[in-house]
């Protein structure tokens, strides 16, 4: 029964937490000259596949780090297109984010109903459930969205 409960908690809680709406406020890096797509790219792993390295977990270190990513016509994040916009201040959260790209999944951005290629911003947001709140926090606290190592 432990066991299952660890393995409950470091599932439910991951690793990042991200806007999973693919809401338009983060489809604003296409790049200039682009037609913007109607419709955004929407995420849709079940949970965040990015992992919160160990040993800052056990230090209770945390983090935000935003990414930009560019999502092709079939759903598939260009890992090569994949960068660090805003780092977090701690190399080894912004590369566990990174490495998180090449697992996530969506449904394309549509432009007048055909799937296209689209740039978005990501941000992902490390968390400790025992350490105390970064500036900014309440609202992300009150979500219950904390994540621990995988």
């Amino acid at each position: 029964m432990r066991h299952a409960a660890l393995g409950l908690l470091l599932l439910l809680s991951a690793a990042g937490c991200i806007d999973r709406t693919g809401g338009r406020r983060f489809v604003d890096a296409i790049a200039p000259g682009t037609v913007r797509p109607e419709v955004a790219p929407i995420m849709l792993n079940d949970e965040p596949p990015f992992r919160y390295p160990p040993a800052l977990w056990t230090q209770r270190v945390q983090g935000n780090v935003v990414l930009r990513i560019h999502v092709d016509a079939d759903g598939i994040p260009v890992a090569d297109s994949s960068v660090v916009a805003e780092p977090s201040g701690i190399p080894a959260l912004d590369t566990a984010a990174l490495a998180g790209v090449r697992d996530l999944r969506f449904s394309p951005a549509r432009l007048r109903g055909e799937p296209v290629g689209a740039s978005l911003m990501i941000p992902v947001f490390f968390r400790h459930p025992d350490a105390p709140p970064l500036p900014g926090d309440s609202a992300l606290r009150t979500i219950g969205r904390k994540q621990s190592p995988q």
